[in-house]
């Protein structure tokens, strides 16, 4: 009997250290989970070099923009009225439809180096809360970009995300979503 209870000994032992080193759980802390979002923020050395090629091509002189009649952006009935850029669905590049507004503002700006602007990115509410808010900074960047490339100084333009916190509609259809999508410029 002794026999057969040191058989066992060493696969009990066995067993124990296979139990032992099963692996733990470790509990994370909720705080240090975050949610992926892809970075395709622009440096501020991509933003100088795209402000330093803005400064030495700047705008054609034959283009009406260039010479400064645009007014006043408080103006209601002016070119510089139009503050809001609106994108499409998932999308950060801007519409065809905006170069317009885009390139006045920028010649305004160019004309004004003591004025800046903010420009603020939005997303309507599908995607999470960092998504959106990853969205509304992509956003505000490409109108940034445009304006930079068009003209103004890269001083001029700070780029913000709210992301979905501020809705300017309420509601679930693509007729509340659509006017969610935008960027707002800001004087």
């Amino acid at each position: 009997m002794t026999v057969a209870i040191l058989r066992w000994i060493p696969m009990a032992l066995l067993a124990f250290l296979i139990a032992g080193c099963g692996g733990s759980k470790t509990t994370k802390d909720p705080d240090a989970i975050r949610a992926l979002v892809e970075d395709r923020g622009i440096s501020s050395e991509e933003m100088d070099a795209i402000d330093l090629a803005a400064r030495t091509r700047g705008l054609d002189d034959a283009d009406p923009l260039s010479h400064g009649v645009l007014g006043d952006p408080h103006d209601a009935d002016g070119p510089l009225s139009v503050r809001v850029i609106y994108f499409d669905y998932d999308r950060s590049n801007v519409r065809e439809a905006f170069r317009g507004t885009i390139e006045a503002h920028a010649a305004y700006l160019a004309n004004n180096p003591d004025v800046s602007i903010a420009l603020e990115g939005h997303a309507d509410e599908r995607g999470s809360r960092e998504y959106n808010l990853a969205l509304g900074e992509r956003r505000a960047l490409a109108v940034r970009k445009q304006l930079v490339l068009l003209g103004a100084s890269a001083g001029q333009v700070r780029a913000v995300s709210y992301g979905e916190e501020r809705p300017v509609t309420e509601g679930h259809d693509e007729g509340s979503y659509a006017p969610n999508r935008r960027v707002e410029i800001l004087y």
